[in-house]
């Protein structure tokens, strides 16, 4: 193990337009942790290491030769590269890195990094939607980034919370996460409900704190540090991640009732689990 790998590590993951900006900016208060706060190709760049590595022909002869030496080597320079990643974190104790594909790695992060956390960011999917509909009502003259308009909320839908979709993926990842058997990474993954946070931001971020281990600290929600923002164009401006100086409380969205209730219908385990009350409307 190499010498910073007694940070914690604390993925932000989740469904987008689920608050994971603005958790990234709590968790950025406190002064123990070291948040960025925009998204992070660290997961996509330990893929394509992995990718690499399974195709060199060297690297899997000398797997031939002397593996336990060989897969040692490779975890420590997995890990090497993540401590090198976080060397501007300058002694934090806990680093925090975002990105949705963290949830994805769950079992795969216990090799890189065996201290960490992810913090998994729902929201009531009908809210998601509405506030994706929102913006795209601002910029109805770009497209999309996977250019799913088809001028239709309804197709717009179906492509956004497919397997495939932006919204559709990462719930994959947390209907898989949530079957994992094994209980040590089932107390290493904490799920965020967007609403619990904005209506309860300073109850929730002492336990959020707590789960992390570090000293208690109570957010001041109308006196927030605001942080860069990453780049809106990336995503046709769809998914705005802009951060504030105080705490501001999302509008309630309109959704097309045939459209929530498909949502409702189609997710009922994810409404069961994060929102029992809506549930009941599933059939």
């Amino acid at each position: 193990m190499t010498e910073n790998t007694h940070r914690k590590l604390v993925c932000v993951s989740g469904l987008p337009r689920a608050g994971s900006t603005l958790l990234c900016q709590l968790l950025a208060q406190h002064p123990a942790i070291y948040s960025p706060g925009h998204s992070s190709p660290l997961a996509s760049l330990l893929n394509d290491i992995r990718h690499r590595v399974s195709d060199n022909d060297f690297f899997l002869s000398q797997l031939d030769v002397d593996f336990d030496r060989s897969y040692g080597q490779l975890v420590a320079a997995y890990r090497g590269f993540i401590d090198g990643w976080f060397s501007p974190a300058q002694g934090a104790g806990v680093v925090v890195d975002k990105n949705r594909g963290w949830l994805a790695m769950v079992e795969t992060l216990e090799v890189l990094h065996p201290n960490f956390m992810i913090l998994v960011c729902v929201r009531d999917l009908a809210q998601i939607l509405g506030s994706i509909e929102a913006q795209h009502d601002r910029t109805r003259l770009i497209d999309f980034p996977d250019h799913i308009d088809a001028h239709n909320p309804f197709v717009r839908a179906d492509r956004l919370f497919g397997r495939g979709g932006i919204v559709g993926g990462p719930l994959s990842s947390i209907e898989y996460a949530r079957q994992i058997k094994n209980p040590a990474i089932q107390d290493r993954i904490l799920y965020v409900p967007f609403e619990y946070l904005v209506d309860n931001v300073v109850q929730a971020m002492r336990e959020i704190y707590a789960k992390l281990g570090v000293e208690p600290l109570d957010v001041d929600p109308s006196n927030l540090k605001v942080t860069p923002h990453e780049s809106d164009s990336y995503y046709r401006f769809k998914y705005r991640h802009k951060t504030y100086p105080a705490l501001q409380k999302p509008e309630v969205h309109g959704v097309m009732p045939g459209i929530a209730q498909s949502l409702r219908n189609r997710f009922k385990w994810y409404y069961q689990a994060f929102y029992p009350e809506k549930a009941a409307d599933a059939n």
